[in-house]
């Protein structure tokens, strides 16, 4: 070998090793070899560029990298160098702020022993702070979420807080005995009949016994007011139609049994229903399974059935108006919500009640309740119940001239034109006509409107005029 292959040979282990840094120093990654001393044995061009020394070969890394007298936390070098495993960790530079992903890789000897762990270090900077903007979003977007989640609980627990306040305050043992039977039966998933007169609170009653059950509140409540339905619709409302079974139904649409499903369907006025609408609501209720009218594609729906109605069911039974077998499916667990009249002592409660929460709203003040003025209210029979004492009290609170309370309606004329003799045999539609009749005197024969019978007796116009056709009830301007 002449001297030029000499000289040629013992410069090229030196021409590789700097073609090798020429290649690691190109990468757009900062490199640095630690060794076991934690002291720097070797960096690359882009780490030169991050850190701030001159001359970094040979010190400690925590001192160069970050300005500490001891390792940082969680030390990549430091844990590889324990267990020989490969370690990823995220720092930020408390020289410049930047973020770094630093990689520390173990380099092991023929024996397997750690003797350096060379690091890569990627500046991550732009990538953290989206990062971390999108963390404070999600962390403000979480605590917005929870605050209305709250706010739901609590308007909700608000809501029907409002609807039991409203009317059925009270501490009568009349009132305890239905809330005893609400909580009983509320859990259980069970068909509900509710029984009482027009403006008891039977809808009141139904919701209440929704909410208290499980996930209540997250699942769906339909009403169904069966009397204020025509008969030829009432199948098509409960089951759905599809699109061109009959002439007006030009799309498709579904029944209440569908929107109901998982949640409850409340059937109101259930003795309105017509017979054969009657058989098919029956197979509902032993298999949950029905038809859209036009339809022969059978659909299922899991729904709680809460029926009320204000009519004597066993009577409309061995009538023939009502059928036998479907009183017995909704007759599981009844409640009989009293009539205002059967718990007079409720009324004071009621009052004051009624007074505090419409007053503010209308801009009054009402302070006073004059004894005679509760006496009145007391003594009279409330045939359209709690709602027709709230219309009584909203009435007077409008026209009372100062902070006393002045009645401005007559109680004793409709108590006496509703009277009936002890022991007398009167049937439930001669009552029903006799009261209907007595709240249109009292309206001038208004159905309709602020302060019409419609409202006193919390009935849909519609459905009061189809009660008063079927009791052959003329109104004066008719007659």
């Amino acid at each position: 070998m002449d001297k030029a292959d000499k000289k040629k040979a013992h410069r090229q282990p030196y021409d590789k090793r700097e073609n090798f840094e020429l290649i690691l120093s190109s990468l757009n990654t900062g490199l640095a070899l630690i060794n076991s001393d934690l002291t720097i044995a070797w960096v690359n061009k882009v780490t030169r560029g991050i850190l701030p020394w001159d001359a970094l070969i040979g010190k400690i890394c925590y001192e160069a990298a970050a300005q500490r007298d001891e390792p940082c936390e969680g030390c990549g070098a430091l844990m590889a160098f324990k267990d020989g495993q490969t370690h990823e960790t995220e720092r930020q530079s408390p020289v410049d702020d930047r973020w770094h992903f630093i990689v520390s890789v173990p380099i092991k000897d023929e024996t397997g022993k750690v003797v350096s762990v060379l690091e890569s270090v990627t500046d991550i900077t732009e990538r953290k702070q989206v990062q971390i903007e999108r963390d404070s979003v999600l962390k403000e977007l979480t605590v917005l979420k929870k605050k209305l989640e709250e706010e739901n609980i609590y308007l909700k627990s608000e809501l029907r807080q409002v609807r039991l306040i409203s009317d059925m305050v009270g501490t009568s043992n009349a009132l305890r005995y239905v809330q005893t039977r609400i909580a009983q039966v509320a859990p259980t998933g069970s068909t509900v009949l509710i029984q009482g007169e027009t403006g008891v609170g039977k809808e009141l009653v139904a919701r209440a016994i929704h909410d208290d059950s499980k996930n209540g509140r997250d699942r769906p409540f339909i009403k169904v007011n069966c009397a204020a339905i025509p008969a030829n619709l009432v199948e098509s409302e409960l089951f759905g139609h599809e699109k061109g079974a009959f002439t007006d139904a030009v799309q498709l649409r579904k029944g209440r049994f569908e929107l109901a499903d998982t949640g409850t369907l409340f059937l109101d006025e259930i003795s309105e229903l017509p017979q054969d609408t009657q058989a098919k609501l029956l197979r509902v209720l032993q298999d949950g399974k029905f038809e859209r009218v036009g339809s022969a594609r059978t659909l299922k729906s899991e729904v709680r059935i809460i029926a009320a109605t204000n009519k004597d069911l066993n009577a409309e039974v061995a009538a023939g108006r009502f059928r036998a077998d479907l009183f017995y499916r909704l007759n599981v667990y009844p409640i009989t919500v009293p009539p205002l009249r059967k718990r007079r002592e409720d009324i004071p409660l009621l009052v004051e009640h009624f007074i505090a929460l419409i007053a503010p709203r209308i801009g009054r003040h009402i302070d006073s309740i004059p004894r005679q003025i509760m006496d009145q209210l007391k003594a009279y029979n409330w045939p359209g119940n709690v709602r027709e004492l709230r219309n009584v009290i909203e009435r007077s609170i409008i026209t009372s001239p100062n902070s006393t309370l002045h009645l401005t309606d007559d109680l004793s004329a409709g108590q006496q034109l509703l009277s009936v003799e002890p022991g007398s045999r009167i049937s439930l539609d001669e009552i029903q006509r006799l009261h209907i009749l007595a709240i249109l005197e009292k309206t001038g024969g208004k159905l309709e409107g602020a302060g019409g019978a419609a409202e006193l007796l919390e009935l849909k116009p519609s459905t009061l005029r189809h009660r008063m056709k079927k009791l052959g009830i003329k109104r004066q301007t008719e007659g």
